[in-house]
C-alpha cells in the first residue's frame, strides 16, 4: 500500500525555522519525484518545492527560495524540507505528494499524496 506521512509541522513564530518530513513507503519513494505543496486557508494549493529521484535535481517556488531547502534520504525512505526565516505568509498545511520519473509543479501531477502537516507562523 502507498502512504505518505507527514510531520514536523507547529506554531512557531516569524524568523523561527521548522523541519517538516515526509515518511514514504519503500514503493513509493524509490525512483520517484516528490514535492511539497501547501495551502493557505481560503487559498489554492502551491507548488512549494520538489525534488528527482536521486536528489541531485531541486526546484522551488520563488517566494521560498533561499529560505527552505527539499532532501531526501533514501535509506530512510524519507524526504524533508528545512524551512528557515519562516513569515506569517507560510502559513498553510503541507502536504507532501510522489509521481512517476520527472519533477512537476503541478498538483495535478502528483500521484500520491500525505494527508497534510499544519504550519503556523505568527507574527
Amino acid at each position: 500500500q502507498v502512504q505518505l506521512v507527514e510531520s514536523g509541522g507547529g506554531l512557531v513564530q516569524a524568523g523561527d525555522s521548522l523541519r517538516l518530513s515526509c515518511a514514504a513507503s519503500r514503493r513509493t519513494f524509490s525512483d520517484r519525484a516528490m514535492g511539497w505543496f501547501r495551502q493557505a486557508p481560503g487559498k489554492e494549493r502551491e507548488f512549494v518545492a520538489a525534488i528527482n529521484w536521486s536528489g541531485r535535481n531541486t526546484y522551488y517556488v520563488d517566494s521560498v527560495k533561499g529560505r527552505f531547502t527539499i532532501s531526501r534520504d533514501s535509506a530512510k525512505n524519507t524526504m524533508y524540507l528545512q524551512m528557515n526565516s519562516l513569515k506569517p505568509e507560510d502559513t498553510a498545511v503541507y502536504y507532501c505528494a510522489a509521481k512517476p520519473w520527472r519533477c512537476s509543479d503541478d498538483s495535478n501531477a502528483m500521484s500520491y499524496w500525505g494527508k497534510g502537516t499544519l504550519v503556523t507562523v505568527s507574527s
